[in-house]
Formats: C-alpha cells, structure tokens, sequence
C-alpha cells in the first residue's frame, strides 16, 4: 500500500461530500468495515450499518467544513479534523480512519467536542438508529 493509495481513496471521500453521491462511499467501504461512535461503547461492524449511520451523520451535520488532513508513515490512517453545527449546537471533531491496501476504509472512528454537540448528534442519531432496531 501507498500513500498515493490512501490519498485517492480521501480524494474521493470529498468528491462524495461535496456532490452528496452516497454510491462513492459504497465503493469506498470495506465489507468487513468497523464504525467507532463518539456516543456508543460498542463498535458497529459491517458495511451496511456503516453505510446506514455515515449517510445519516451527513444529512444531520450543518456547514460540514474539513480543515485539516493528518496521515501517518505508512500511509494507512488519516485523521480529519472537521467542524459543523445541528441547529444552533456548534461542535469539533476528527475522523479517524484506516485504510487497507485496496483503499478501502476497514476502520471508522469519530471523536466530537463538546458535549452539548454531541448530545445533539447522538439524540438526532439515536432517533434514526432506532428505525432498524439499533
């Protein structure tokens, strides 16, 4: 795996967020990708829940803006440091993502400040989740 791997792979991440094609992050995911949610415990696997709640956090984020991008040596994890808003709830946070040799991500994490953000995704998230019995 190469760097130049990884950077397509968020090349194509952005393409998806900016023109709201969702088929790009279908070909991004891995089949066996594992989601990290800043208010749940437990981790989600699989491509179609991870599919189901990065959809989701798209349609809730208001004046999504990334900022900066971090990648490690070997090229396999990138962190992106992002802001947004739900409603008049301005909140931070970073991606962290990881990379297999394919450029597909197997690894999602998300961390968010501060609380009164959070608990505004995880309320707005929690509503959704619960549609599939999560």
């Amino acid at each position: 795996m190469t760097i130049q791997t990884t950077q397509q792979s968020i090349t194509r991440w952005h393409e998806m967020l900016k023109s709201q094609d969702m088929s790009i992050l279908n070909d991004l995911l891995d089949d066996n990708v594992t989601f990290r949610s800043p208010v749940a415990y437990k981790p989600y696997p699989g491509k179609q829940i991870v599919f189901f709640i990065l959809t989701n956090v798209i349609q809730i984020f208001e004046n999504f803006t990334y900022h900066r991008e971090f990648y490690s040596d070997d090229g396999q994890n990138v962190v992106l440091e992002f802001s947004a808003n739900i409603g008049d709830k301005k909140l931070k946070g970073i991606d962290m993502i990881q990379f297999n040799d394919q450029g597909k991500i197997i690894d999602f994490e998300v961390m968010i400040r501060p609380r009164s953000g959070l608990n505004a995704l995880a309320e707005l998230m929690g509503q959704r989740m619960a549609t599939l019995g999560l």
